[in-house]
């Protein structure tokens, strides 16, 4: 569907980052031709990602990261014509559905809420991870010039050009949707495992910082806020010994993460293994950092 097929759009610009997401983002586009406005902030793509977007009228900016901050999506919000009050946050291999559509219509008419969470439906081989992996809430819906991404003195780790675990914040009330949103990577496992080792190193450099600061105030695990709540979690987590049992057995046995079958099994033993790399990594620059004092 191009632009000019639009109907009943909605005064909410879908801002994406893409570096050669050809296989994806078709299906993220069509899934958001509701919108006004649809940006693509792109990391000089060669697979085709710019000449589908263009097709399906998409704006496409161009993004050179010479490191610091901001990166790529803040980058965008900070610099490129918004033309809509509203913006909703998407990669490249999400799709909005009807009911969220529908749900993000009535939303952005609502003058109580500045910004809304919404959780993933997560697709892992084919298959709706229901129990193993119900992603946590996500701030990806907000008014414009509310919202922005934190800034956690991550820059050059795994080479990324653009926010990886960073969140929005946003400055105001925040609601929720009750629908999610449908994520499912057109990419093989081999991608996924390569990105996940990518992950793991950010995760251990982040990690690494998190473990010097203290733990927040326990009331932020009985916040409202889902952020709060959120790092409180994590922050108790990476102090706990045997982090990749302890992942495996909360996905795989407290979630029921076996009741998706196979393909569940799969996922938490990747899951536990991601967390083991994140672990090796911390200990091996721990031991680099041993031998750079023992040699000075």
């Amino acid at each position: 569907m191009s632009s000019t097929d639009k109907i009943e759009t909605l005064p909410v610009t879908v801002l994406i980052a893409t570096k050669n997401e050809a296989c994806n983002i078709r299906e993220c586009l069509e899934s958001v031709a509701w919108a006004q406005q649809v940006i693509l902030v792109d990391s000089q793509s060669i697979d085709g990602t710019i000449e589908i977007a263009v097709d399906h009228g998409a704006e496409v900016h161009q993004f050179y990261y010479e490191g610091g901050w901001p990166k790529k999506r803040n980058w965008a919000l900070e610099n490129l014509t918004i033309n809509n009050p509203w913006v909703l946050i998407l990669d490249a291999d999400e799709r909005v559905s009807d009911e969220l559509q529908w749900e993000i219509r009535d939303a952005i008419q609502r003058d109580d809420f500045d910004g809304y969470y919404i959780k993933w439906k997560f697709i892992f081989l084919g298959r709706w991870m229901k129990h193993s992996w119900s992603h946590g809430w996500m701030l990806r819906l907000f008014r414009q010039g509310l919202g922005g991404y934190e800034d956690l003195g991550m820059r050059t780790e795994g080479g990324w050009d653009a926010e990886v675990h960073e969140n929005v914040v946003v400055e105001g009330n925040c609601g929720r949707l009750k629908t999610p949103l449908l994520h499912e990577t057109r990419q093989d496992l081999e991608y996924w495992i390569r990105k996940q080792n990518e992950f793991s190193t950010w995760n251990a450099k982040r990690r690494k910082q998190q473990l010097k600061t203290p733990m927040p105030p326990l009331r932020n695990l009985l916040s409202r806020d889902p952020g709060l709540k959120r790092r409180w979690l994590k922050a108790f987590f990476i102090r706990l010994p045997g982090k990749p049992i302890w992942m495996f057995l909360y996905l795989y046995v407290v979630k029921a993460g076996f009741l998706d079958g196979r393909v569940g099994f799969i996922f938490c033993v990747m899951r536990a293994i991601h967390e083991f790399n994140i672990s090796a990594k911390l200990y091996e620059d721990k031991v680099m950092h041993s031998a750079e004092q023992s040699s000075s």
